[in-house]
């Protein structure tokens, strides 16, 4: 996210990356879709294409960005770190537009959302960090990080989660449940207005006022661009259009395939989707920290969740009040502790600037525990 977020993708170059054999789940995906018409095929091989895909725009952000401002490259990464998570989420929306709003498909795509947002937040900060604790700390007794970061980023994920707290509160301490749904309705669009008002203040913190703060020595050291800047735009765009693509269908055969397997909509938006869709991004996270780049991999993790809450969540209920679809940031009482925990978790853990094994293995079981209760709820 941000700045602090710059030339991640530089520690995989794509041209050696085993991720491009997953390439042939794009083909499979064509033939169950459009030939066999086996939807809980389709499902599956969607989402594993969607990864290499992933993976692919984002080392293209990056190459474009070594030839701009730090600022620009920042805004790179912020419109294209989460890309796959907000074209799923966006092709929800839209499938539930088309449903109509009181559709049964309606309700199931609107789940699918709240669920997926949740499942990118949480994974990152328990999933991913917890991964990238444990594989740094058998490499390096004690590593640290920066501070400034993490305080910044926590404090805004940290009023995310208020806004998630806020509507469920709400609802449960209100009577009148026609009167608090039309209300939580009206404070999620509000809500989202001010989160992402602040998303840009943030960003204008980070990336301009006091970018020094966030500023990590060797970074940018001995890198050099692999493609010239109309090759990274082609990739770019290429790779953009095949996630639409790959998560148009993955959207549209969730529902068979949900049935198929006799999974929930909630544990494939809260750990499927997340899980697939952020793969590539997990794994560099997770490389960088055994080579003790803490703070490349604290960006990744925390930076992300951050980037989801206050930025794609509150994007997703706009979207979703200009297409007339009832989204919120009531994300049931459930899914909201869960959330919640997480964070504090997270900002225990993280406060004092260092991590080790220990810590890892921690976040991991608090995130295996979860993914039992969203396997296990109805």
């Amino acid at each position: 996210m941000g700045g602090g977020e710059i030339n991640w993708m530089r520690a995989m170059d794509p041209r050696q990356s085993k991720l491009n054999l997953l390439l042939l789940a794009i083909p499979a995906t064509f033939y169950f879709a459009y030939v066999s018409h086996d939807q809980t095929a389709a499902f599956f091989a969607s989402m594993v294409a969607i990864m290499p895909l992933a993976f692919l725009m984002g080392f293209a952000t990056e190459d474009i960005a070594l030839r701009t401002s730090e600022s620009i490259g920042g805004l790179l990464n912020a419109t294209f770190g989460n890309a796959a998570e907000l074209i799923i989420a966006a092709l929800a929306i839209w499938a539930a537009y088309k449903a109509g709003a009181d559709s049964e498909t309606a309700a199931v795509m609107v789940h699918i959302v709240k669920a997926s947002l949740i499942g990118s937040i949480l994974g990152n900060l328990l999933l991913v960090m917890g991964l990238a604790f444990v594989w740094g700390g058998i490499h390096h007794k004690v590593q640290t990080f920066n501070e400034t970061q993490f305080v910044a980023n926590s404090s805004l994920l940290l009023l995310a989660v208020i806004t998630l707290t806020i509507p469920t509160a709400f609802v449960l301490t209100t009577k009148d449940t026609d009167s608090a749904a039309a209300s939580v309705l009206t404070l999620s669009h509000a809500a989202a207005i001010i989160l992402i008002a602040l998303y840009g203040l943030f960003l204008l913190f980070q990336l301009r006022t006091h970018h020094d703060l966030f500023a990590t020595d060797g970074v940018h050291e001995g890198e050099e661009s692999h493609m010239s800047k109309r090759e990274a735009t082609v990739l770019l765009i290429g790779a953009t259009v095949m996630v639409a693509w790959m998560a148009e269908i993955l959207v549209s055969s969730i529902a068979e395939g949900a049935e198929a397997l006799n999974l929930s909509a909630l544990f494939i938006g809260v750990i499927l989707l997340p899980l697939f869709g952020n793969a590539a991004e997990h794994f560099t996270a997770v490389s960088v920290a055994a080579k003790d780049k803490m703070d490349l991999s604290f960006a990744i993790a925390v930076g992300s969740s951050t980037q989801i809450a206050v930025f794609v969540a509150p994007l997703m209920v706009l979207l979703a009040w200009t297409q007339g679809v009832d989204l919120t940031f009531e994300f049931g009482l459930f899914e909201t502790i869960a959330v919640f925990l997480a964070v504090l978790s997270t900002n225990a853990i993280a406060a004092d600037g260092k991590s080790n094994w220990l810590e890892g293995a921690m976040l991991l079981g608090t995130y295996a525990i979860l993914g039992i209760a969203f396997f296990l709820h109805p």
